[in-house]
């Protein structure tokens, strides 16, 4: 009965390996300066649900919002006049550079592990830790963007991303508050996209997303499946994220903005050395506030505002 527990719990923390694997490399090969992602296979009862309040037609801070659409016309404006403004910072080398002025701190956390549909205790207490540790911290313009200096902001195909791309299309849901101080806060849910790619879908639209992930899954070599293809059981199904965002009527400009992007990545009939035919879920946060603070920035990218 001992030699069967024990090699129970190994063909477990083998199975663990794989999300490690997938995960960890998919950070490291696809994020670079950020990413993130949620697990499980989705129903259709589950595409689409709406998280946040529904919007209210009204005067806002003085602004009158007559439909969803206005939200997110005045969303966009200011996405665009904010992210227009640049500032100079100087790195610790003494060089000085031009980037954004409304940079963004990173937070990463690793969530719900399951093997088989079952959650371990162990597992949710040491794969996280060593996921979280293979991200690297870094800071980039308002999301989606790829990079801090306003020039290489682009997507995958080398389109510019220094300006919205959202559409009222790509939305579930979008609401705003009158915050009683000269601000109004935006929420902003995009709707749910499998394997999204930055700038290109309503995802993509809001958040830093991975894009494809196939090729990066197939260079696992412990990794086989025990039927079907990579598209066909690894998913990475974006859900339940959305954007809160503090705009200055008076000035036009976001004051704080808040993205909290969820993907859920379900690996299905996986084959890694002994372990044959499992599944996987594990539930990956992305969070990326604004402004980044002069101790983040220092800390992260080592650079300080001018």
């Amino acid at each position: 009965m001992k030699q069967k527990s024990k090699l129970s719990t190994l063909n477990t923390v083998l199975s663990v390996v794989l999300v490690i694997c997938l995960v960890a490399t998919v950070l490291m090969v696809a994020l670079k300066p950020a990413a993130t992602a949620l697990s499980g296979e989705e129903t259709q009862e589950e595409v689409d649900v709406a998280v946040i309040d529904e919007f209210t037609a009204g005067t806002y801070g003085g602004v009158e919002f007559k439909s969803q659409e206005d939200v997110l016309n005045y969303y966009a404006e200011a996405y665009n006049k904010t992210k227009a403004q640049t500032q100079e910072y100087v790195l610790d080398s003494g060089e000085t550079v031009t980037w954004y002025s409304m940079l963004g701190e990173e937070d990463l956390q690793v969530k719900n592990i399951m093997i088989e549909g079952k959650e371990n205790a162990t597992i949710n207490k040491l794969v996280p830790g060593i996921v979280g540790g293979l991200f690297t911290k870094g800071s980039c313009g308002l999301s989606p963007s790829s990079n801090r200096q306003p020039q290489d902001d682009v997507d995958e195909n080398g389109q510019s991303l220094t300006t919205c791309l959202l559409t009222a299309d790509d939305l579930v849901a979008a609401n705003v508050t009158d915050k009683g101080d000269g601000t109004v806060e935006l929420k902003l849910q995009p709707k749910d996209v499998n394997m999204s790619h930055r700038g290109m879908d309503a995802q993509g639209k809001l958040f830093n997303t991975l894009g494809a992930i196939d090729a990066t899954v197939d260079s696992i070599t412990v990794l086989s499946w025990a039927s079907g293809t990579t598209a066909e059981n690894c998913l990475v199904n974006y859900k339940g994220g959305y954007a809160t965002v503090v705009i200055d009527t008076a000035t036009g400009l976001i004051t704080t903005a808040d993205y909290h992007m969820e993907a859920h990545i379900t690996v299905n009939h996986a084959n890694v050395t002994v372990i044959k035919d499992k599944s996987a879920n594990v539930l990956v946060t992305y969070d990326v506030h604004y402004p980044a603070s002069a101790e983040y920035l220092k800390e992260a990218v080592a650079a300080t505002a001018k």
